[in-house]
C-alpha cells in the first residue's frame, strides 16, 4: 500500500509527464514548512532547465492539473516554483484505515530479502560485561530486529573472546591457587569433574591478578604462553578446565544479555575458528595472496587510490603466531562456507575502523567476499560529564549489571515520585521499573546517531518528559488505558474520519513510519526510528488533548477516534519493539 508521500509522487509525476516532461520531476518530499503544507514538490525548478521555460510557469501548469485531483485539498505555489501539497481529509482517512488494518503498520518487506550476518556483542571469557559493551549490544540488537522485520534472513553471532593468551594466564593462576586439581596432573586419565572448580566471581578476581603478574614478571608471562600453547595443542586437563571457564562465563554473559532483552543465534568464539587457520594460511600462501615480508606473513591491502598509508594485513607474526586479524579473516571464511551470507555487518566501536578496513580488504583479496558485502557499523563512545568514556567515580570501568541496577533503582524512584507504576503486586511493580529502566538506557543510546558520542545522564534518561524512553512508554500505557476503558464502556473502534487539524497531524505521523523504517534500514541508523516514534507520541498527545475520545457525544466520531488511538498504539509498540523496548500494560 503506497504511503501518502508515494501517492503524491505518483500524481505529481503523472502531471509532469502530461506536460511532456520526465515524470521523475514529480518527486515529492516532506515539507520543510509544515505550517503551509505537509508535502512539497520542487521538480519545476529542475524541469525549467530541461524545458527552457520559467520554473513558475511549469509549476502553475502542474498545479492546475493536481488541483483537479480529488486526492488533494489544496495545491499552492510558493516562491519561484515550489508546489505545496495538502492531501484531502478523505485521502487521509483512507490511508489511516489502511494502516489500522495492517499488522505491519504500512511497512512492506524488502523487495529482495538477503541473508545477513550481524556480528555484535564481543564479550570475553572470564570478564564481566561493562559499559563498553552497551552500545554494540543495543545497536546490534536493534539492527537485527529491523532487518528481520524487513524480511531478511538474519543470523546474529556474539563472537566470544575465548582463546589466546588470557586463557593461559587463567590456567596458570588457577594452578597456583588450587594446584591439587586433576586438570594439572598429566597422568590423570579422567573423567574430569563435571562441576566447575571456579565461579564467575572467581574468574573476575583471578584474571586481573594473572594479567598483572604477567606484565611484571617475564617468567610468569612465559609460563602463561606455554600453557596457552599446551591448551591449543589439546592437552586434556587444560581443555577440560578451559571448557569450565567458557561455560561459567557464558552463563553470566547470558544473564546480562537477558537483562537487556538481547539474544543471539550463534555463540561462536575464537576457539571455534582456530582449527581453520592452518589450512587457510597454507591456501593463501599457495595462491600468492599471502607473502613473506620482513619475516612475517602478510597480505598487502593498500590501493593506488588510497589517500593515506594502510599497512599490510598481518596474517602471521614472524614467530608464526596468529593474531586477532587472522581470526577475523578465518571467521569470514567460516561464515561464507557455513552461512553463505549476502551481507556482513560488524557492529564494533568506530575506533576499530582501521582494523576492519584491513580485514575486509584482505577478505576481498582472498576471494572470501566481494566489495560491499562487508560493512563496519562503527559507533561513538558513551561518555561521562567530563566528555571522556564513562567511568565509575573511582575511575574504574562500570560493570553492565551495575549500570542496569542503577538505572532500575533510578526508574523505581522516579515512578514513585510521579505516582506511577504502584498498582498490583510487587513483581508487577518491579517489572514496570525494569521496563522503564531498559527503555531509558536503550532509547538514550539509540536516539543519537550511532557515530556520535553522547553523555550518560541517568537523571535525564529516566525522565517522563521530553525525548526519552519513559515518555514513550507512558504514551503507550495511556493509550492502553484509554482502550481498556472503552471496552469496559462498550465503545468500539469504527470507520475513520478526519476533520480536526490534530487528527490530520496524527495520520501524517502514522504515515511516516514506512519511510522511517526504510531510512533506518538503508542507513543502519536506528536513531531515525527514535525520531519517528517521538514525533508519533507527540502527535497523539496533541490529538488526545484537543479531540475528546470517550467523552465525545457523537458515536461515529468517538468510534473513529478510538480507531486512531488503536492504530497509534499498534505502531508505537511495533516501533518500540524494533528498538528492543517493551511497554508495560499499565503504569
Amino acid at each position: 500500500m503506497p504511503s501518502l508521500l508515494e501517492q503524491c509522487d505518483a500524481r505529481a509525476g503523472a502531471a509532469f509527464a502530461a506536460l511532456g516532461l520526465d515524470a521523475g520531476f514529480g518527486r515529492c518530499g516532506v515539507s520543510n514548512r509544515p505550517d503551509l503544507a505537509p508535502f512539497q514538490c520542487n521538480g519545476a525548478l529542475a524541469a525549467a532547465k530541461a524545458a527552457g521555460r520559467p520554473p513558475r510557469a511549469i509549476a502553475e501548469e502542474v498545479a492546475e492539473k493536481l488541483s483537479a485531483d480529488p486526492f488533494f485539498a489544496k495545491v499552492e505555489i510558493a516562491g519561484p516554483g515550489f508546489i505545496n501539497l495538502s492531501p484531502a481529509d478523505a485521502a487521509l482517512a483512507a490511508r489511516a484505515a489502511e494502516l489500522a488494518r495492517d499488522s505491519r503498520c504500512g511497512v512492506a518487506p524488502a523487495a529482495t530479502p538477503r541473508k545477513v550476518v550481524i556480528d555484535f556483542g564481543g564479550p570475553n571469557v572470564a570478564k564481566p560485561m561493562h559499559v563498553g559493551h552497551l552500545r554494540s549490544t543495543i545497536i546490534g540488537d536493534s539492527l537485527q530486529r529491523l532487518f528481520r522485520f524487513r524480511g531478511d534472513d538474519v543470523t546474529s553471532d556474539v563472537h566470544l573472546g575465548d582463546w589466546g593468551l588470557q586463557m593461559g594466564q587463567l590456567i596458570t593462576e588457577v594452578a597456583r591457587v588450587m594446584p591439587d586439581l586433576p586438570y594439572f596432573d598429566e597422568g590423570f586419565t579422567g573423567p574430569y569433574p563435571a562441576d566447575p572448580p571456579v565461579t564467575m566471581d572467581d574468574l573476575q578476581m583471578l584474571y586481573p591478578r594473572a594479567s598483572a603478574a604477567c606484565k611484571d614478571d617475564p617468567v610468569r608471562l612465559e609460563e602463561a604462553r606455554q600453557a596457552t600453547r599446551d591448551l591449543q595443542a589439546g592437552r586434556p586437563g587444560y581443555r577440560a578446565l578451559w571448557t569450565h571457564f567458557v561455560a561459567v562465563s557464558k552463563a553470566a554473559l547470558k544473564a546480562d544479555f537477558d537483562a537487556l532483552g538481547v539474544q543471539f543465534d550463534l555463540w561462536k568464539g575464537e576457539a571455534d575458528i582456530d582449527p581453520l587457520i592452518p589450512a587457510m594460511v597454507e591456501d593463501l600462501k599457495a595462491r600468492g595472496v599471502a607473502v613473506h615480508d620482513q619475516g612475517a606473513l602478510v597480505i598487502h591491502v593498500a590501493r593506488e587510490d588510497d589517500k593515506r598509508d594502510l599497512p599490510p594485513f598481518l596474517l602471521l607474526k614472524s614467530d608464526g603466531a596468529a593474531l586477532y586479524e587472522t581470526t577475523d579473516l578465518a571467521t569470514i571464511l567460516d561464515r561464507r562456507d557455513t552461512l553463505a551470507p549476502d551481507l556482513y555487518l560488524y557492529v564494533v566501536d568506530a575506533r576499530q575502523a582501521d582494523h576492519f578496513e584491513k580485514v575486509f580488504r584482505a577478505a576481498v583479496r582472498a576471494g572470501y567476499a566481494s566489495d560491499g558485502q562487508l560493512e563496519h557499523i562503527g559507533f561513538g563512545t558513551m561518555n561521562g560529564p567530563d566528555g571522556k568514556p564513562f567511568k565509575t567515580r573511582a575511575g574504574g570501568v562500570l560493570k553492565l549489571a551495575d549500570l542496569l541496577r542503577m538505572a532500575t533503582d533510578k526508574a523505581r524512584a522516579r515512578l514513585m515520585e510521579a505516582g506511577l507504576g504502584q498498582q498490583g503486586e510487587e513483581a508487577e511493580r518491579e517489572d514496570v521499573a525494569a521496563k522503564v529502566a531498559a527503555a531509558a538506557v536503550k532509547f538514550a543510546d539509540l536516539s543519537n546517531h550511532r557515530t556520535t558520542n553522547y553523555v550518560f545522564d541517568l537523571d535525564r534518561f529516566v525522565a517522563f518528559e521530553g525525548k526519552t524512553g519513559p515518555y514513550l512508554l507512558y504514551a503507550a500505557v495511556r493509550i492502553k488505558s484509554l482502550l481498556r476503558k472503552a471496552r469496559e464502556a462498550g465503545a468500539t473502534p469504527g470507520p475513520i474520519t478526519v476533520a480536526a487539524a490534530e487528527e490530520r497531524d496524527l495520520v501524517l505521523a502514522l504515515d511516516g513510519f514506512g519511510e522511517a523504517c526504510r531510512q533506518a534500514y538503508d542507513k543502519r541508523a536506528p536513531n531515525v526510528l527514535c525520531d519517528h516514534v517521538f514525533v508519533l507520541a507527540q502527535a497523539f498527545s496533541k490529538f488526545y488533548a484537543a479531540c475528546p475520545v470517550l467523552p465525545e457525544k457523537d458515536a461515529s466520531v468517538r468510534a473513529s477516534r478510538l480507531a486512531l488511538a488503536a492504530a497509534t498504539l499498534s505502531q508505537l509498540e511495533l516501533a518500540l519493539s524494533l528498538l528492543g523496548v517493551a511497554a508495560p500494560e499499565r503504569m
